[in-house]
């Protein structure tokens, strides 16, 4: 698979595109800062006593799904940039644990882009897999966005979606 951190145009979101991000590691501070700042702070995401944690599901210092996703938001911009106008809706499932310490990124491919009514916009839907170091899939989600294209980009027969089930 293609590494891309490059920002992409119209021409390259043809359906099917199938695309990388670079890794990021998920650290300490990143859980503790995230944890703060939402306000997430259940004792799976807090506690650092053994005693806390020996009874519960998930073994090991565990991040936020919704900071999995947030980074992984990230790790996929470079391709939106100069192109991407609004993020409009995803479908979220959250498919394995993400600890402390896990390198992950993103693996995205186009799936479907329109055109809208208004000239120079269209409508762009991508399937993002966020996978650990050791390649398991840990949160998936698709994404709709508003995107730039040419003014004509319409006139002729549409994009349509690609054969992904």
């Amino acid at each position: 698979m293609q590494m891309m951190d490059r920002a992409l145009r119209w021409d390259d979101l043809a359906p099917g595109l199938r695309y990388r991000s670079r890794g990021r590691t998920l650290t300490e501070t990143d859980l503790v800062n995230f944890v703060n700042a939402s306000w997430l702070t259940e004792g799976l995401f807090t506690s650092v006593e053994p005693g806390d944690r020996e009874h519960g599901a998930i073994a090991g210092r565990v991040v936020p799904g919704a900071l999995v996703y947030a980074y992984a938001e990230g790790l996929a911009k470079p391709t939106m940039e100069g192109i991407g106008l609004a993020f409009l809706e995803a479908t979220l499932v959250v498919k394995a644990p993400s600890r402390v310490g896990d390198t992950i990124h993103v693996e995205c491919e186009a799936i479907e882009r329109k055109t809208t009514s208004k000239p120079g916009r269209a409508l762009l839907r991508s399937r993002i897999d966020v996978l650990n170091q050791r390649g398991e899939t840990v949160l998936t989600y698709t994404a709709l966005r508003l995107v730039r294209c040419p003014p004509d980009a319409g006139a002729g027969p549409p994009a349509v979606a690609a054969g992904r089930p």
